[in-house]
């Protein structure tokens, strides 16, 4: 339960026009001096968010063939609802969470057109960076797909 509006603003009220400590001030209206400095910089109370707590089973069975690699917190912002209810909702209708399905195709390591011998030969020498931090997109390894079914991913 929380404290009325009117209570917040009368014991700032008080304590500013008395001068006292926020400690003596709680102590003087024996409440806790955490909420007294709470109330410093907020009166009011904040908002709670209220969430939709019935997720229809078969919009949710379409989205997950549609993204079937959308981590929860997309779907929960698709359907207005908590990532909780989501997880909850995929273990009751028997989705799990599994690696992809994915077809790679073998990459080269070199390209064709370099030549290591003819930098040797000039007294270059050879940097290799590592590029796995310029990732603007990462590759997602993992999906919702039903048991018993493989897990195709639609984002690389």
């Amino acid at each position: 339960m929380s404290y009325s509006i009117d209570f917040r603003g009368k014991v700032i009220f008080t304590m500013e026009e008395e001068g006292l400590s926020i400690r003596e001030k709680a102590k003087q209206f024996r409440i806790s001096s955490a909420f007294v400095s709470g109330w410093i910089n907020q009166i009011e109370p904040k908002a709670s968010i209220t969430y939709q707590r019935k997720i229809d089973k078969s919009e949710l069975i379409k989205d997950v063939e549609q993204y079937p690699d959308a981590y929860p917190k997309e779907r929960a912002e698709r359907f207005g609802i908590c990532q909780k209810a989501i997880w909850e909702a995929l273990k009751k209708m028997g989705l799990t969470y599994k690696k992809l399905y994915v077809i790679r195709k073998p990459t080269k390591t070199l390209d064709k057109r370099f030549n290591k011998k003819q930098y040797e030969k000039e007294g270059k020498h050879i940097v290799f960076i590592d590029e796995s931090d310029f990732s603007h997109d990462t590759p997602r390894t993992h999906g919702y797909s039903p048991k018993g079914q493989r897990c195709v991913g639609l984002k690389n």
